[in-house]
């Protein structure tokens, strides 16, 4: 099924509540996407579920009484045994999902199917099944349409943000899937606060080549997930974020003039394998 551009019905368009406020918040055509459908799919990043989760959206999504589903992805790079099952009970219905190993897939289509019997008056008057998915930048929602589908149907890459509109693909007869571009919570977003760029960059919400300053990324990896870099590239940093790059730059071959290391580039290096996937924690 090829992609075609969802135009959004004016129908309920002005039942937002409170639009203007909502604006500060969130962007208009997140706000429309969730007025417009039946089901939420929040797509989080299994490695850093509280970091990937939009809790605002997720408030704002209840209070329209919509449906919503938590889908866990790159759960092949997490070991599931070790999650706070308790907390996980706080996300019902969650599903574990590997949009790369295609992990979970079934149990996704089963949950949609219950979801789907669930909501008594379809917003399309057709009877369709409208499903929404949203999700934090490079959380994986364009590979996961794929995956759901078996085709190539939604853009896909390594960068975040790549998603820059609405696009709409049919999964079945009665139900069609909506993506979106990735959100950022605005209070999480800044382009001048090291801090906040550093952890979006950590969690995948801005590319490795996007961030003024990849070696604080490398600090807060260290320091969030101990020895995790050091068992990756067997070097024994002690904990010390600069001895990693330092000595990951020697291996590497990362040099400026007269011999010194690039840390930039020995940075990047790093925050790139990270937000690609390479690196297991």
């Amino acid at each position: 099924m090829a992609r075609v551009r969802y135009s959004f019905s004016s129908r309920r368009t002005g039942h937002i509540e409170n639009i203007r406020k909502q604006r500060e918040d969130f962007p208009e055509i997140t706000l429309k996407l969730i007025d417009e459908s039946d089901i939420i799919l929040e797509i989080i990043d299994a490695r850093f579920i509280e970091e990937t989760r939009n809790k605002e959206l997720e408030e704002l999504i209840k209070k329209k009484r919509k449906l919503l589903i938590y889908i866990l992805n790159k759960s092949d790079l997490v070991d599931k045994s070790k999650f706070d099952r308790d907390k996980l009970k706080e996300m019902y219905p969650y599903v574990f999902v590997s949009a790369k190993t295609k992990r979970g897939v079934k149990d996704l289509r089963a949950r949609i199917k219950i979801e789907a019997k669930r909501v008594e008056y379809p917003i399309d008057t057709s009877g369709k099944i409208r499903i929404a998915i949203i999700g934090y930048p490079n959380t994986g929602k364009s590979s996961l349409i794929n995956v759901l589908l078996g085709r190539h149907s939604a853009g896909t890459a390594s960068e975040a943000g790549y998603t820059k509109g609405i696009q709409k693909v049919k999964l079945s007869e009665g139900i069609h899937l909506i993506d979106s571009p990735g959100v950022i919570p605005r209070k999480q977003y800044s382009k001048t606060e090291s801090e906040k760029m550093s952890q979006q960059a950590k969690v995948g919400g801005r590319s490795f080549n996007q961030v003024k300053e990849p070696e604080i990324v490398i600090q807060q990896i260290v320091r969030d997930h101990k020895g995790v870099l050091e068992s990756h590239y067997n070097i024994d940093s002690k904990g010390d974020s600069e001895i990693l790059v330092e000595e990951l730059g020697k291996r590497m071959g990362f040099f400026k003039k007269k011999g010194i290391i690039n840390e930039d580039q020995v940075a990047r290096f790093i925050v790139r394998e990270w937000q690609e996937g390479k690196i297991k924690i």
